[in-house]
């Protein structure tokens, strides 16, 4: 029997992609090159579903009518130029998952600030009593939550290696948080190709549908003026400006008025802080105003909001000293929003895999916040080359005991040690969920 679909990768989405299609009569095969993890082979084994681990056998794959490609596996590979040859049409897990659903898709992408306003909406939603699901690049797969679940909504987060591999996907409302530069050791190095995979979310829209973006983000505000846009464009800023921002803030306060519908939040009231956090609430504030959210509803749920793992969470407060988990962080820009938001003097630990950082922009907060550097990964030079004119105190470390053990002995009462890494994980670490998870068990060792 002719295999129709082949599945590379044996992850999260790969699994779920290969579950989903099983569940739906196609005959599958799923590739993995390394060793599947217990949890995911037995699904594949409890399901009948036919796989290989250790290699990628070509002639097999070959053969397929389609091929979904796993997020983490890198487009200039030998085997995805091959597959292309051939030319074997290559989707994304995603593209694969929206053909077996008809929920209102509620997009989210950015460089920052895509998970905070991706669970926030869904907490908005959820809270209001709506018929809601989340999912992509956190916790379940877009294949697997819609082959177990019937949901009215699903409000997906997507990364740029996510929307690469879209050609039909349409969210009914799309989510652009930020953009700065971020893996583009994926995009051959370039800003262009990584925006350009980004605004691939708008790509199928019509005119009945929606998206959202951040009117301050001058990089976002350019693309949208030469880019054909086929939706309706709403904003959300820090500034008022009648002709462009709906949502905006004025007199302390998050402002919207959308669907004749006015709404107004005191910031005070928010419960994430920080002004990266105002522009995710106002993000999130606004896709509730268009699919008529009560004002009440809205408030209660802007209001109490939990921060999630690994962004500005705050661990612990040892002898008047705050211990902040920043893992995710793993780009400059994200690391500009932690260190503005310190109202302290602090110790930031950083470091890591580099991805092509410019830290420059870094410089002004350091000089004026943080009171020592700490650096933990297989390779600082280019965070000392940057920060060792204008810090005094510098100290490498390798391992996550002595970097908090060493935040330990130099923080004094009322400074914060934030972990805000700037880099990618890999060289020490599983993930950023793994770096940050031994932060907080060696604080609280403490």
């Amino acid at each position: 029997m002719k295999t129709n679909l082949i599945v590379l990768g044996g992850g999260e989405s790969g699994v779920g992609a290969a579950y989903l299609a099983n569940k739906n009569g196609m005959n599958v095969f799923l590739s993995e090159i390394n060793i599947i993890e217990n949890s995911y082979k037995k699904i594949l084994i409890d399901n009948g579903i036919e796989f290989e681990e250790g290699k990628h056998s070509l002639n097999k794959i070959l053969k397929a009518n389609e091929i979904i490609k796993s997020p983490g596996i890198p487009n200039d590979c030998d085997l995805v130029l091959k597959i292309l040859k051939n030319n074997i049409p290559i989707v994304s897990e995603i593209e694969f998952a929206s053909r077996f659903t008809n929920a209102k898709i509620i997009g989210v992408t950015g460089s920052n600030g895509k998970t905070t306003t991706t669970c926030l909406i869904y907490h908005i939603l959820k809270s209001s009593g709506l018929n809601v699901g989340i999912c992509g690049n956190i916790g379940n797969s877009f294949a697997f939550l819609i082959s177990k679940n019937k949901f009215d909504f699903i409000v997906v987060e997507l990364s740029s290696f996510q929307l690469e591999g879209v050609f039909q996907f349409r969210p009914k409302i799309a989510v652009i948080t930020n953009l700065s530069p971020d893996h583009l050791e994926r995009h051959d190095n370039s800003f262009k190709k990584y925006i350009d995979a980004k605004f691939n979310i708008i790509s199928n829209q019509l005119s009945s549908d929606f998206l959202i973006y951040n009117g301050d983000d001058t990089i976002i505000e350019k693309e949208i003026k030469f880019r054909k846009i086929n939706s309706s464009k709403l904003s959300f800023s820090f500034l008022k400006n009648t002709s462009t921002s709906q949502t905006y803030i004025e007199n302390n306060k998050i402002q919207s008025q959308i669907n004749k519908n006015k709404f107004m939040i005191s910031i005070e009231n928010l419960s994430l802080k920080g002004k990266h956090n105002i522009q995710n609430s106002m993000a999130a504030a606004t896709v509730a105003q268009l699919l008529n959210i009560s004002n009440q509803d809205l408030k209660e749920s802007l209001g109490n909001f939990q921060s999630i793992n690994h962004r500005m969470e705050n661990v612990l407060t040892i002898q008047k000293v705050k211990y902040i988990n920043d893992s995710k962080a793993t780009n400059v820009n994200a690391v500009y929003y932690a260190l503005d938001s310190m109202k302290n003097s602090t110790v930031w630990i950083v470091g890591g895999v580099d991805k092509g950082n410019n830290y420059n922009e870094l410089l002004p907060l350091v000089r004026e916040k943080v009171k020592a550097i700490i650096c933990l990964g297989l390779d600082n030079k280019k965070i000392i080359e940057t920060f060792s004119s204008i810090s005094d105190l510098i100290i490498e470390t390798s391992s996550m005991n002595d970097a908090v053990n060493s935040a330990y002995r130099i923080a004094k009462p009322n400074d914060v040690v934030l972990l805000s890494p700037a880099c990618s994980s890999f060289d020490l670490f599983e993930n950023y969920e793994d770096r940050g998870n031994q932060f907080k068990e060696c604080v609280r060792k403490l």
